[in-house]
C-alpha cells in the first residue's frame, strides 16, 4: 500500500476513533477492545485504495476536501431517499423553507428509481398553475438529464433567480408521451391555511403544508368560520390533499385541536431521543361536530400523521385516495463547520400501532377525483305540478323551492371538485344523524 493511501486510511480510522472518544472517556475505556475489533478493516482498506486511485489516476486533480465531502454525500444518500448531507447553502435554504417563504418552482419532491418524483405541487405556486401533478416523474431539467443527479443537485437546478424559466420534462401515468412544461421561477410564499364556508354552516379548511404556526392559523380559521356562521359549525371538511408534510409539531397540534384525549402519534428508533410519544389535551375546537378529512396520493408525512390519528380515534372519516406512505422521521444534525446532516432516525406509528412507512393511510371511503359534466338539460321531465288540474300543495305556494338557494353553487362544486362535493354530502348526512340522535 502506498504512503498516500496509508495516510488516507489512518485519517479515516482516526475520525472513527474520534467519534468513539466523544462518547466519553469512561465508556470508551470499557469498550476500546470491542470497538477496535468491530472496525470494518477490509472495507476501510477498500475505501483507502479507491481514494488513492482517484488521487493518482483520475484525469484531473481533485482536492481531498471534495473527495471526502462526496464520500459523505454518497454514504448518506445510499441509506434511503430522505437522508442527505446539507452544505452551508442547503442548510440555510432548509431553515428558510420551514418558515414559509423561499425561491423556486413550488414543488415538494423526492427520488424514485433515479428520477425526481413530485410528491405534491404547493398551492398557489408556479408549478401548480403550470399543471404539475402529484406522482409526476421529472426526467429532465432543461437539457440536463435527471438520471445520475442527487436530489440536492436536482433541487439546486430547480431553484434560481425569480423570473427565469425552467423546462421540466415529465413522465405521467396514463400519458403516452413525456410532457414538456415551462415554469417561471418565483418567490414561493406559502400560506399554509385557507378557509371558506361551503353551505348551510358547513366549513372548509385547506392545509397545504405544515409549518411552525399552522395549528395556530387553523384555529383562527375555524374561529372565522364560526363567526361567519353565527354560531357552531355543523361540520368541517379538512383538506390535506397534495400536502407533502412539514413540521412534526404542527401535525401534532392540528390533530390535538380535534381530539380530547389519547395518543396522537409515536416514533421508534434506535436511540432513546428518537422514541417519542405525543398525547392530546382536553379540547375540541368543533365541539365534536362531524369532520371529514380529504387525502390523496400527494398527502405525505405530517398529513398522514393527522389522518392516521383522527382515523384511529374515529374522530373523522377519511375520504379520497391512499396516501403517499412517508412514515420516517428526519432529524437535522448541525455540524461544526456550518453544514448539517439530515438523517432518518425513526419511524412514525399511528395510535393503534400502524406503521405509515411505505404503506400510507387507506381512506375509510375511497373516492377518485373524477370530472363531472352537467347533463343535457334540453328535456325537462314531467312532474305532478305540470299536469292539468293538479291539486294544490295545501301548505301555500307549491312552486317555491325549499332548497333552491345555492343550487348553482352545488352544481359548480360537483363539476370543479367532485371529492369535495361528496365530502360535503357526507357531512350533511352525518349532521342529520347527529341531530336525530339528540
Amino acid at each position: 500500500m502506498s504512503a498516500k493511501r496509508q495516510n488516507a486510511l489512518l485519517v479515516l480510522v482516526g475520525l472513527l476513533t474520534g467519534l468513539s472518544l466523544s462518547i466519553g472517556h469512561g465508556v470508551f475505556a470499557e469498550r476500546e477492545a470491542e470497538t477496535a475489533a468491530s472496525l470494518p478493516v477490509e472495507e476501510l482498506r477498500t475505501f483507502s485504495d479507491v481514494f488513492g486511485r482517484i488521487k493518482n489516476d483520475y484525469v484531473e486533480d481533485v482536492e481531498d476536501k471534495v473527495l471526502l465531502e462526496n464520500a459523505v454525500r454518497g454514504m448518506l444518500s445510499g441509506l434511503d431517499p430522505h437522508s442527505s448531507y446539507l452544505d452551508q447553502e442547503q442548510f440555510k435554504e432548509l431553515q428558510v423553507g420551514t418558515s414559509g417563504e423561499f425561491g423556486g418552482l413550488g414543488i415538494e419532491v423526492g427520488m424514485e428509481d433515479g428520477f425526481v418524483k413530485v410528491i405534491a405541487p404547493i398551492d398557489d405556486t408556479p408549478a401548480q398553475r403550470a399543471g404539475v401533478e402529484a406522482g409526476d416523474l421529472i426526467i429532465r431539467l432543461d437539457d440536463t438529464p435527471v438520471k445520475g443527479l442527487s436530489l440536492n443537485d436536482a433541487v439546486k437546478i430547480m431553484r434560481g433567480k425569480p423570473g427565469t424559466t425552467l423546462r421540466l420534462t415529465i413522465v405521467r401515468e396514463g400519458v403516452e408521451q413525456p410532457l414538456k412544461i415551462d415554469i417561471k421561477r418565483d418567490i414561493i410564499k406559502v400560506k399554509s391555511v385557507k378557509q371558506r364556508m361551503l353551505a348551510d354552516d358547513f366549513g372548509y379548511v385547506r392545509i397545504s403544508q405544515f409549518q411552525s404556526k399552522t395549528a395556530e392559523n387553523m384555529v383562527d380559521a375555524v374561529a372565522e368560520l364560526r363567526k361567519e356562521a353565527g354560531g357552531p359549525l355543523k361540520g368541517l371538511v379538512l383538506d390535506l390533499r397534495n400536502n407533502p408534510g412539514g413540521v412534526l409539531n404542527g401535525a401534532v397540534a392540528v390533530s390535538d385541536a380535534f381530539l380530547k384525549k389519547g395518543l396522537i402519534v409515536y416514533t421508534e428508533g434506535r436511540v432513546n431521543d428518537s422514541k417519542l410519544r405525543f398525547n392530546a389535551t382536553p379540547d375540541d375546537i368543533l365541539d365534536n361536530a362531524p369532520l371529514v378529512v380529504l387525502v390523496n396520493q400527494g398527502s405525505a408525512s405530517a398529513s398522514e400523521i393527522v389522518s392516521g390519528a383522527l382515523q384511529d380515534h374515529r374522530r373523522a372519516i377519511i375520504v379520497g385516495n391512499q396516501t403517499f406512505g412517508k412514515g420516517s422521521v428526519q432529524t437535522i444534525l448541525p455540524l461544526s463547520n456550518g453544514t448539517a446532516v439530515k438523517l432518518t432516525t425513526a419511524r412514525y406509528f399511528t395510535p393503534s400501532g400502524r406503521s405509515i412507512q411505505a404503506e400510507g393511510i387507506k381512506p375509510d371511503i375511497e373516492l377518485e377525483q373524477v370530472r363531472v359534466s352537467a347533463a343535457d338539460g334540453s328535456f325537462e321531465p314531467i312532474k305532478e305540478a305540470d299536469l292539468s288540474g293538479h291539486l294544490s300543495n295545501g301548505n301555500g305556494d307549491g312552486n317555491k323551492k325549499s332548497d333552491g338557494e345555492g343550487s348553482d353553487e352545488k352544481e359548480s362544486l360537483a363539476q370543479t371538485d367532485y371529492q369535495l362535493y361528496e365530502a360535503l354530502n357526507l357531512l350533511k348526512g352525518l349532521s342529520l344523524q347527529r341531530e336525530q340522535m339528540r
